[in-house]
């Protein structure tokens, strides 16, 4: 029988989409049937999956707005599913800031929340000046500067570690 899948996700700037795209792929290997969709556009009814799968961006400290508004919304069926959460942030690309219990925003995040999925990954994410708009730009190199991060606006850097998001596409198989 082939398990329902839906991954559900959030971006700003694509980098959770591609990670999205790549448990789908790595999901479908081992036999599952799975859909991608934009926190935007998803309109099924949970309960038609075995398993759910939210992603989210963060921006300013922040997970995107609709993906915590749909967990609100829909915790209770949200309990009745298999169901994972990951976080996709450029803290993570810190060693010591890449697990759901020492990645402060997703620290805050299950804070602010009643859902408590039982499984929750981090990935970091991808850093690339020359796409974000003028004020985004400045924000980020200054929040990068603070943090010892790079600042130069030719910078483009993909902090994700691919063989992490294969592992996590693993442990979603076979929960």
């Amino acid at each position: 029988m082939k398990v329902k899948i839906a991954i559900i996700y959030a971006t700003v700037d694509g980098q959770t989409l591609k990670i999205s795209k790549i448990l789908q792929e790595e999901l479908l290997k081992k036999g599952n049937q799975v859909a991608i969709y934009s926190i935007e556009e998803f309109n099924k009814e949970i309960t038609n999956f075995d398993k759910l799968i939210i992603g989210s961006s963060i921006r300013y400290g922040v997970h995107h707005k609709k993906i915590i508004e749909f967990i609100n919304t829909n915790k209770n069926l949200l309990d009745t599913i298999k169901s994972a959460f990951f976080s996709v942030n450029l803290v993570a690309r810190k060693p010591e800031k890449q697990t759901p219990t020492t990645n402060p925003y997703v620290v805050k995040f299950f804070k602010s929340i009643t859902w408590k999925p039982p499984i929750v990954e981090v990935f970091a994410g991808k850093l690339d000046y020359k796409k974000y708009p003028f004020f985004d730009r400045i924000m980020i190199q200054f929040i990068m500067w603070m943090t010892k991060g790079p600042t130069n606006k030719n910078v483009e850097i993909e902090y994700t570690n691919w063989n992490k998001v294969k592992e996590f596409s693993e442990t979603l198989h076979s929960f």
